[in-house]
């Protein structure tokens, strides 16, 4: 594996205050990530020192991976939802109008409910756990020797010994803002969220990724009789699956970025997992359209 290196020593106006530009972090994550799937220890074991060098072990994602369980979600939530409109309406052998009626103003309405709930979901969860860092600054702040004890208890359950948890615990509670952070995560499972983030973007990225996925299977619908007047619903409905079909496996294929699975292998899971949903919703409305004696219309 080539390792790339950038410790040349070299600045401009645009590092960070650690000496590494934000672009080279990146780079030596993404590099980590690459070892780690293909196990090599080497390669790793080079990135490491490079980050030691330049005195950064920021891993943290780029800004797109930091975005990425909005884009997931939404993409999938907005293309599955989408697809299962245009499936069920198919099945129930609605017109083509009312399919375009029906999903457009459901993808872009659903979009804002989703996109205002991430919103909200984020706020109230920030300010939740920031509540919960002030009382546990609180108890520290006025029974630190109680709190204290609360942890190395917590350590010595896991398996520590109680000398080695006291010592540790002892010298962590030096340094009172990183103890609480710590006694969050392992008396309570709360991360504290970075004061950095974002959840207004994090609100509009779901909102986007539901509308712009969601919008794909009916794109055939609207555009497709202008150019081909003179294709019918069948038609239309094929060309439907076929789009969403294949953005489900571009979209997993785009996710294995993030994960350690492979391309393939994760836009498979996708495509599959989306086609079990699609045929549910196609056989629903069909099933449907039969009892409601509402197959008057041709169907498909």
């Amino acid at each position: 594996m080539e390792i790339h290196t950038h410790m040349n020593g070299h600045s401009n106006g645009h590092a960070s205050g650690n000496g590494i530009h934000p672009t080279e972090k990146t780079s030596l994550v993404q590099q980590a990530q690459h070892a780690y799937r293909l196990n090599d220890v080497e390669a790793s074991r080079l990135i490491h020192q490079q980050k030691f060098e330049a005195k950064t072990h920021d891993e943290t994602h780029d800004s797109v991976g930091d975005y990425v369980k909005s884009m997931i979600f939404g993409g999938l939530d907005g293309i599955l939802t989408s697809f299962a409109i245009v499936a069920g309406a198919a099945g129930g052998g609605l017109p083509v109008e009312v399919v375009m009626v029906l999903g457009f103003s459901n993808i872009f309405a659903d979009a804002f409910s989703m996109g205002m709930g991430e919103y909200l979901s984020s706020k109230a969860h920030n300010e939740f756990v920031f509540k919960e860092k002030e009382r546990e600054s609180w108890e520290l702040q006025n029974f630190r020797e109680g709190e204290i004890k609360e942890m190395i208890d917590i350590y010595v359950e896991r398996g520590m010994e109680p000398d080695d948890a006291e010592d540790v615990v002892r010298k962590m509670s030096k340094y009172d803002d990183f103890f609480v952070n710590v006694m969050m995560v392992e008396e309570l499972g709360l991360q504290v969220p970075d004061p950095n983030d974002d959840i207004v973007k994090e609100g509009v990225v779901m909102f986007l990724s539901f509308a712009g996925f969601g919008a794909m299977p009916l794109l055939g619908y609207a555009l497709i009789p202008l150019c081909f007047p003179s294709l019918g619903p069948s038609h239309l409905f094929n060309i439907a699956c076929g789009v969403t079909a294949l953005t489900l496996f571009l979209m997993g294929a785009v996710k294995s970025k993030f994960s350690t699975r492979g391309w393939l292998h994760s836009g498979l899971e996708m495509l599959v997992l989306g086609g079990i949903c699609a045929v549910m919703a196609y056989e629903i409305g069909h099933l449907v359209s039969s009892l409601v004696g509402a197959g008057d219309t041709e169907g498909i």
